[in-house]
Parts: structure tokens; sequence; C-alpha cells
């Protein structure tokens, strides 16, 4: 620990400057809900939006090249591993990956020239399959990936998470398992995006910030949908006029399952280490005797500001960022996301899997449970398939509700947040995500009917 002499001489204004002014434009981007039309979003989303719209007419093509590189160059690195490239700490970090990752890059590749270009099986290429991904998937994460990443590093490097985490750890700890910090987290993912706080995750999981379970249990849990989409998926079901019941619903089911979840194995069952595999060490949480709790969280945010990187720092952080989830995480997306949803359109696997939960519908009962039951494990999917479904073969409003909801707080969709999650360095595989899906499943349920019946019916 510092002494108190050389703390104080840390504590100048430099230092003051640095931990706010970062922060707070951090906190204004990332967590500051700012009108959208009828709804919310946060500025980072909407400045996304802008860039999708400057770069749409060629954006498909940027992401094609993107995906292609990313596949070619994985083969040549990992195949022939030039010397003079993997000098290079970004390439290497890039693309030298295992053969799993090669090999799914490589489906990327295929699924994107198939769907670009319009050949091959139109099962690949299609508006349900390959199209969706590529058209209205793929942009969204290109432009809140470019510009997440570039400006993650205001809220991760300048002492605002060290300030929140401390605060907080006293409730987040306790209750949820995870660190304090975690907290802004999940604000940025229900204000913004999901796959923001997947991005910040990862970048502290790989940073030592949290150890493998609580990535992955941050990871499962609190990187939630936004409220825009929330907006999205009601009226869907044209339920726009329920709008408040529902996300009072998303948020109580979501706090029950980010409680029981984490406690049960997949989430349990990952080792307390970080890393590297060093041990994650609890005493680093106290707070120190003769310090209140207020004071030694701003000690620890000031410490971490006065050591932040300059501003040619900061900038190399971001476009690092930013080329790792775009080079690494598209081509994942492209090609999971385009495999599950041939599996939910072609072939009858996800209404079979559904039927055992027609009991269990019955039990809470919600009407028209088998048709409810064949949009539950869609879901896995595509997080607006469910809707979609109950849309167009569900009468009841309670049912729809339900599907609706359920299909917000089961969380984990291929399209997104499941390829986002293995594309990432955050220790999950696809069998532990499809475990957590369930266990989300058979939690939230309950809760989600209870509100249903109660607020609806």
């Amino acid at each position: 620990m510092m002494s108190d002499t050389t703390h104080s001489s840390q504590v100048n204004w430099r230092t003051w400057f640095a931990f706010l002014v970062p922060s707070l434009i951090g906190v204004f981007l990332f967590m500051t809900p700012v009108p959208e039309g009828e709804g919310m979003t946060i500025p980072i989303a909407k400045m996304s939006k802008i860039l999708q719209g400057w770069t749409e007419p060629f954006i498909h093509a940027l992401i094609l090249a993107i995906v292609c590189i990313t596949g070619l160059l994985s083969v040549v690195v990992k195949v022939f591993k030039p010397k003079p490239l993997l000098k290079i700490d970004l390439v290497r970090h890039l693309f030298d990956v295992s053969w799993l990752w090669v090999v799914t890059r490589l489906f990327g590749m295929l699924f994107i020239i198939m769907t670009f270009f319009q050949v091959g099986p139109e099962l690949i290429h299609s508006k349900a399959t390959g199209a969706l991904v590529l058209h209205d998937l793929l942009p969204v994460l290109f432009s809140v990936f470019l510009l997440a990443g570039l400006l993650l590093p205001l809220l991760l490097n300048f002492g605002l998470l060290e300030l929140v985490g401390t605060l907080l750890t006293k409730i987040m700890r306790p209750v949820f398992g995870v660190p304090g910090r975690s907290a802004v987290n999940c604000v940025a993912s229900w204000l913004g995006d999901g796959s923001v706080g997947i991005l910040m995750t990862s970048r502290q999981y790989e940073d030592k910030h949290y150890t493998q379970r609580e990535a992955a249990i941050i990871g499962t849990t609190f990187s939630a949908v936004s409220i825009t989409f929330c907006l999205v998926v009601i009226g869907q079901v044209k339920l726009e006029h329920l709008f408040a019941p529902f996300y009072l619903t998303v948020c109580a089911a979501g706090i029950v399952a980010a409680i029981i979840v984490p406690r049960l194995p997949p989430l349990s069952f990952k080792k307390n280490v970080y890393v590297d595999g060093t041990t994650h060490n609890e005493d680093s949480e106290a707070v120190p005797e003769g310090k209140t709790l207020l004071g030694h969280s701003l000690d620890v945010a000031l410490d971490k500001a006065h050591k932040a990187p300059g501003v040619r720092g900061t900038v190399k952080e971001g476009v690092h960022n930013a080329l790792d989830m775009l080079f690494a995480v598209l081509p994942v997306v492209m090609a999971v996301g385009t495999f599950a949803l041939i599996i939910a359109e072609e072939t009858p696997i996800f209404q079979f899997l559904g039927q055992p939960f027609i009991p269990y519908l019955e039990l809470l009962q919600v009407p028209e449970a088998a048709k409810a039951a064949e949009t539950i494990v869609v879901g896995f999917a595509d997080m607006f398939i469910p809707s979609i479904l109950a849309a167009g073969s569900i009468e009841s409003d309670v049912t729809r509700f339900i599907v609706a909801a359920l299909s917000v707080t089961q969380l984990i969709y291929m399209s997104e947040v499941g390829a986002l999650l293995l594309g990432s360095k955050i220790p999950v595989n696809i069998f532990e995500l499809f475990a957590v899906f369930i266990l989300r499943t058979l939690v939230t349920l309950p809760v989600i009917a209870l509100m249903a019946h109660w607020l609806v019916g």
C-alpha cells in the first residue's frame, strides 16, 4: 500500500482532472439516457446509428472484407507461422488462435461470401438466415464495436470503475457474487446495448479485474438487452400499451435470475482464478482500518487516475479494443448466428426441445401452453424469433406477454449475445451457454407468469 505522503503528493489538480473529465465523458456516452423517438437510448448507441447511416452505401462490403481477412490471415498464421507477422503483438493477438476458432472463422467467411453474392444453397443466404445476420445484425455490431471500442477506455482507465466498484462491493458481492464494478456493465447494457457490456466484461477479464467465474457470471447475467430493444419486442406482439408492466416484469425476473443462476452449475463450477491462473484475493476489496468506505473508494479511484495512460496510450488501447472486436467477433457472429438460424428455420429441433415445457407452462396456468412451448427454445437461436412466432399464432394477451418477456430475460441467443460471448475471451462454451439459457428459462418463467396474471390477466 502506498504511503500517505506518496498518496498526498499524487492527489493534485492534475489527478482530479484525469479522474473527473474522462470519467464524466464516459458516463455521459455510455450511461446517460437520452430521448430517441418515443423511447430512450444512450449517446454511444445514438452515435452508432449515425455512423451506420454514413457507412450504409459500403458497410456490407467492408464487413465482408473484415471477415475474409480474418479467415485468411488466421489460416496463414496458423499453418505457415510467418515470423515477421508473429513479431507484431496485435497480429499475434488477433490471428494466432486455436484450430476451433480458425474453422469457425472460415465458416463465417464462407457464409458471408455466399450471402453477399447470393450464391449456393438458399437456406444459407435467405432473408431468415444469413441475410438476416449480414444485413440486420452485423452493421449494428460494426458501428457499436467501432465507437464503443475506441471510447471504452474513458470508462475503464481513469478510476470510475474503481470508485463505483469499491462503493458497491458490499452489495454486488454478497447478492450476486461479483465485484461492485460490474454494476457499470449492467447499467451500460440496460441503457444501451448488451454487446457493450460484453465488450467491457471481456476487456476487464483480460486485464485481471474479473476472475473466470466473475467474467462468466457477468457476461451471461448482466449483459442484458437495452430498453430500446425491449420496446421493439413488446411492439412485435402488439402490446405496446403494456410497456411499463412489461419492463417491470423483465427487471424483476432478471434480478431473480441474477441471484439464483450463478449459484448453480455450470457457472458455480467456474474457477475463481484470473486469466493467467493466479488466484483471487478478496482481501483486496476490504476497506483499510481508519478509512471510510467513501474515502477508500476515492483513494483507489484517484490512484488509478494517477497511473492512467496519456492521450496516446488511451487512443492506442481504444484502437486495439475496436480491432479486437471487429476482427475477432464479426466472423464468429456470422458463422454461429447463421448456423443457429438455419437450425431454427429448417429443422424441428427447437420445437421438439420445447415439448417438455408444456407441463411446466400448464402448471403455471399459461393459456395456449402448447403454442407457447414452441417459442421457448427457439429463443436460443435468436431473441426476436419467439415474438415473431407469438404474434402470428397466439391469441392470448397473457401468453404473448409471457413469450415476449421470456425472450428478453433468457438473454443468451446465438445470433448476437451467444456468438459475442464465444468470440470473446470470456471462458464459456456453447454447451454451458445452452445450460445457462435453460436455467434462466426455468427460473424466470414463474416470475413472468405470476406478473403476467397479475398485471395483464
